[in-house]
């Protein structure tokens, strides 16, 4: 299709796999038409869902809105296959994707997702859990896509594809909610503007704000009113003591984000096509969703945590995209610039308690960090997609990539120096810093050959390189220098490797309305260097931050993906069944874990991994105006070799799960065997006005919280939640009326630590371990005015 058709290509708001809007009547009355089709660009060509040999579901912009779907949370809900760890605002939530996860649960304090799965905004390959408003579509491709798209994954790819500026005229669209969680106070609330405006036939503008505000619902009850002074932990059986130490915040886990997006779009023929937009969000989380129920007994949405842990994150995002249609092949040029900011505090306490280096002996010890981070991407695409209507279909791209990364955190234990007799008045007991530089660079392509009528297939391969310069360092003012100093103690290292991969695939028409396909391909992600000094040979006893040898780099980790799939539509176009079964092989698999000496985050390869499993998808129109939809998702994802080397002896402390050893069969944390998703749309009239009632549920089954659940972890009972809406059309307004987790479960979604952290030291209770939990019952309404029509 060339470009000129492709830009009025009608994009359909629905979903594929799982939910859609209600079928609508045509003025006239026409006959009945079944299922709407639903176009996409996934494969970098305009196709529907049913009509590609790819694993892919794809939300419509009409489905974001009216199901309350605003993050990736709220997406993996209704992907098969698909897992988003729910830790709230204040802490990253791994993406895993058929179960390509090592890492326990808990924050890992990395803005990547996880690093599995390629997220784009547009054409720009950028990490940011995207508050969605005024979107055309989103579109998630469950697989390796390397050959198509410019950043390596080993899982898949999640697009967001924004509404473009239009030519067809104004537009302008005003919007706002309120609503009420069970365990809130105060209300949330949300407000938001589109405004699309022509400027002439070859210049329009579309820009959009919005403001949303989520209401805490976890009561910070145990904040000591002065760090250094008050009595962390008093006698609670003593009302004075406990007020005249502590303080109370209510709601404390709140959580603010502003979000626009600014577009200009030129079309000065009809074979170029020049996109810029701008986007900005900015979230403002005041805590954690996390409660401290086992190690500190606190209730049900209360936390033990001694200070406010506020976090400010800002993602702004150029881009420039350029189509042009070359009659032969359609060119894209593609060009990103990402700018993430973050500054936040936390309670550090439990961490240097836990190491017993002599804070327990200080009876107000309570202890903070404050960090701040500085992320820079820049990324450029080239591709050209084929457009010769002939059996032989070609695609073939370049990619760069920059990314730059400068961080430090600051550790202060407040009233330690007096205790400890040593002058230094800032209180800061540890301080690091990090320099980070990766590039990569990578060609790409597919081949596709139409053997038969009914019979394609393509090939696929990426050539790669990257490089990756470190440099960090790390200072203890309170043992090193004068009273003001900063003594770093810095090392320098650099990792970069290359290599290729491949893809097949073979699509076979077996009918007008079924697509079976087979698809073998592979996945990397690029290794790297930890930040961390190395250690020295003779360790002094005392607080030692460093990495032993082994835990200085890591290699990158493959994935070698086999799928056999089928797109259906049946019943004169009334039901879509999709299925897919997989075997992905794990080679090197990326684990997150802890230095021996100073327990700072790292990486490391662990063993070898496997995932094998199912997924279904259905859609099914009882009647023009009743609609069934449905997902399942079986992930069976463990270890297929011990870590165990035949020279280590099994108490060596160099195992991937906290320094435990892991084995063949052990299963892979953070994401259910068992995913399942239903619901139904209905639509009606009243007196005219259009009525649309939903139900949905999403069912998660349990999770391990560690590889093998060895090193004290421990599974998470599944759940299921359930929700509500119902919908009114008048004139130019549109009402929704919604209750999520209507039943209000109380479900745990992920964990901090694990038990052996429940104990006492010196007096002190130890908070590191605690609970996720999911939202609470939120009845809201949800009003739209479009002043355009």
């Amino acid at each position: 299709m060339s470009l000129k058709n492709l830009k009025y290509t009608a994009l359909f708001a629905a979903i594929s796999s799982a939910i859609s809007t209600p079928i609508q009547a045509e003025d006239d009355a026409e006959a009945f038409k079944g299922l709407e089709r639903i176009s996409v660009t996934a494969t970098r060509r305009v196709n529907t869902v049913q009509d590609i040999p790819v694993n892919i579901t794809a939300l419509g912009g009409d489905v974001l809105e009216e199901n309350r779907i605003t993050d990736l949370v709220d997406i993996s809900k209704w992907v098969p296959g698909m897992t988003v760890v729910d830790q709230g605002g204040r802490a990253p939530s791994p993406i895993i994707v058929r179960g390509l996860n090592t890492g326990s649960l808990g924050p890992t304090g990395e803005n990547s997702g996880g690093g599995t799965v390629g997220t784009y905004i547009g054409e720009v390959p950028v990490y940011v859990d995207l508050h969605m408003y005024d979107m055309d579509r989103v579109e998630v491709l469950i697989g390796p896509q390397g050959t198509l798209y410019g950043a390596g994954t080993l899982a898949g790819a999640i697009r967001y594809l924004p509404n473009k500026p239009s030519f067809d005229g104004v537009e302008v669209i005003a919007s706002g909610g309120l609503s009420q969680t069970s365990e809130s106070d105060d209300p949330n609330y949300e407000a938001s503007t589109i405004v699309n405006l022509p400027i002439s036939d070859t210049l329009a503008l579309r820009a959009s704000v919005g403001y949303d505000k989520t209401a805490g619902f976890i009561d910070y009850n145990y904040l000591v009113r002065e760090a250094g002074v008050s009595n962390p932990q008093p006698d609670f059986d003593d009302p004075a003591d406990v007020a005249a130490n502590l303080r109370s915040k209510e709601d404390a886990n709140g959580n603010e984000t502003l979000f626009g997006r600014v577009g200009l779009r030129w079309a000065p023929a009809e074979n170029l096509d020049v996109n810029f937009t701008y986007y900005y969000q900015k979230d403002e989380p005041e805590g954690r969703t996390l409660v401290h129920r086992e190690s500190f007994g606190t209730g049900k949405y209360e936390s033990g945590y001694r200070f406010e842990e506020p976090n400010e994150m800002k993602n702004q995002v150029f881009s420039l995209e350029v189509e042009a249609d070359l009659d032969f092949a359609n060119l894209v040029v593609a060009l990103g610039k990402t700018d993430y900011e973050e500054i936040g505090q936390r309670d550090q306490t439990d961490l240097l308690l836990n190491f017993e280096y002599g804070y327990e002996g200080f009876p107000s010890f309570a202890a903070f960090t404050r960090e701040v981070a500085d992320e820079d991407t820049f990324t450029g695409e080239v591709r050209l997609v084929s457009l010769a209507d002939s059996k032989l279909q070609w695609i073939i791209g370049a990619f760069y990539n920059k990314f730059e990364v400068d961080s430090t955190s600051e550790e202060f234990t407040p009233g330690i120096p007096e205790f400890w007799d040593i002058d230094r008045p800032d209180n800061l007991e540890y301080m690091s810093f990090l320099d980070e530089t990766i590039k990569e660079k990578a060609i790409f392509g597919e081949l596709s050959y139409e053997v038969t009528e009914d019979l394609t297939v393509t090939l696929g391969a990426r050539v790669y390189d990257y490089e990756d310069d470190v440099k960090q360092g790390f200072a203890l003012p309170l043992l090193d220098g004068e009273p003001i100093d900063i003594i770093f103690n810095t090392s320098e290292g650099s990792a970069d490797d290359d290599g290729s991969l491949f893809k097949f695939n073979a699509a076979y028409q077996a009918t007008d309305d079924i697509l079976t396909y087979f698809t073998v391909s592979e996945g990397y992600r690029i290794g790297g260097g930890n930040a961390v000094a190395p250690c020295d040979e003779d360790l002094e006893l005392q607080q030692n931050v460093c990495a032993l040898p082994n835990e200085l780099f890591y290699d990158p980790d493959e994935t070698l993906n086999f799928e056999l799939g089928t797109h259906s539509t049946l019943l004169d176009n009334t039901l879509e069944f999709n299925a897919a079964i997989y075997l992905i092989k794990w080679d090197k698999p990326q684990v997150p874990t802890i230095t021996t000496n100073g327990s700072v985050n790292i990486t490391t390869n662990g063993p070898k991994a496997e995932s094998k499993g199912v997924e279904l998808s259905s859609r099914y129109l009882l009647t023009e105006d009743w609609m069934l939809f449905g997902t399942y998702a079986y992930t069976n994802a463990e270890l297929t070799e011990d870590s165990l080397k035949p020279q280590q002896d099994p108490d060596d402390g160099n195992g991937p799960v906290g320094g435990e050893h892991a084995y063949d069969g052990d299963r892979l944390p953070g994401s259910p065997e068992h995913q399942a998703s239903f619901g139904s749309t209905y639509t009606t009239e009243l007196n005219g006005m259009p009525l649309e009632f939903g139900y949905n549920m999403q069912y998660t089954g349990d999770i391990y919280t560690k590889l093998g659940n060895h090193d004290n972890g421990e599974t998470l009972g599944g759940y299921t939640l359930h929700n509500l809406s119902a919908s009114m059309s008048y004139d130019n307004w549109d009402f929704t009326l919604f209750a999520d987790n209507f039943t209000d479960k109380y479900a745990v979604t992920s964990v901090r630590t694990d038990f052996s952290n429940v104990r006492e030291v010196n007096g002190f209770d130890l908070r590191r371990y605690g609970k996720y939990i999911n939202t609470p019952r939120t009845i809201g309404l949800r009003v739209k005015y479009n002043f355009a029509n």
